[in-house]
């Protein structure tokens, strides 16, 4: 439909793309202003990351904390008790040139409307080793909560410094025989609690100031080639198992060619000194996607 054959009752004040804690923010508030606003939250992903965190302990109002998927469920219901529509669609094409912008899913069925905010999130980062992708789901994964359970009693390898590669490797313990910890430095990244808890840990042991050359193995992982930093000395570690927690980079494939992204990080916000993050390079379209590539965990529930 082109926007001359459009009618009022055709166009929405506004379409959110994502369903984070940013996507359903954006959805109270423009709900709030009786914008109705249709939220695509997305099909696989919806919920984004935290949909795979378990305990979230720094957002406030939970003392206790609270689990991540039960966070995000709280955030739906409020969202959707103010009219915020929400469809578990995928997006599959934006156009956002004009006056009035238009969202394809992946159905085909399209959406329009005067405003978009976009809040795609961020997407686990690979290593980029030559065996890592032919061994994903062989022995490689991002997530410990969805693939903990198939490494029982199993000598396993943990790949980073942060809150995530502590929180991975202190969940894998209750499955793994072992954790081993690689670590590009000769300290953690991570937040004190989370450090210590790892590092108390009778089942984590840690190898630093090493990278990751390789990932070992045919049909399924057998071990990791690794480098020493400070000496160049290589050696191998044998596990079946290798949880990659490097940090995350912004989900920006749906507008790259359509909105500036910024040199140092690739989030679709327009490069200028002082310039608003949430801010885009055309009118009418606002991105809440993360200009950092590192959300920690325990995970705070915002952009």
């Amino acid at each position: 439909m082109s926007n001359a054959e459009n009618t009022a009752s055709d166009v929405r004040d506004v379409i959110i793309v994502g369903s984070g804690p940013a996507g359903y923010t954006a959805a109270v508030y423009t709900a709030r202003a009786n914008l109705k606003p249709l939220l695509l939250a997305g099909s696989v992903t919806a919920g984004g990351e935290l949909m795979n965190t378990t305990d979230v302990e720094n957002y406030p109002g939970f003392p206790e904390g609270i689990m991540g998927p039960d966070l995000m469920e709280n955030f739906e219901k409020q969202a959707a008790r103010f009219g915020t529509e929400i469809q578990f669609e995928d997006v599959t094409e934006l156009n956002l040139e004009g006056d009035i912008k238009t969202v394809t899913i992946a159905t085909g069925e399209k959406f329009q409307a005067r405003s978009i905010i976009l809040s795609t999130g961020s997407a686990y980062r690979e290593l980029g080793l030559p065996n890592e992708k032919r061994l994903s789901g062989h022995g490689v994964s991002w997530c410990a909560t969805c693939d903990g359970f198939f490494f029982k009693d199993q000598d396993i390898a943990v790949i980073g410094g942060g809150d995530s590669a502590m929180e991975e490797a202190l969940f894998l313990t209750k499955f793994a025989k072992s954790v081993t910890v690689v670590h590009r430095r000769d300290t953690l990244r991570a937040s004190k609690i989370m450090a210590d808890r790892a590092q108390a840990h009778e089942k984590i042991n840690f190898v630093w100031n090493t990278g990751v050359d390789d990932v070992i193995g045919e049909e399924k992982v057998t071990g990791l080639r690794l480098k020493n930093l400070v000496d160049g000395t290589e050696s191998e570690l044998a596990v079946t198992g290798v949880f990659v927690a490097i940090g995350n980079d912004p989900r920006t494939d749906l507008v790259k060619g359509k909105l500036e992204l910024t040199p140092e990080a690739p989030s679709p916000s327009k490069a200028a000194p002082r310039r608003p993050a949430s801010r885009a390079s055309l009118p009418r379209v606002m991105s809440l996607t993360p200009r950092t590539a590192r959300p920690s965990r325990p995970r705070d529930p915002a952009v």
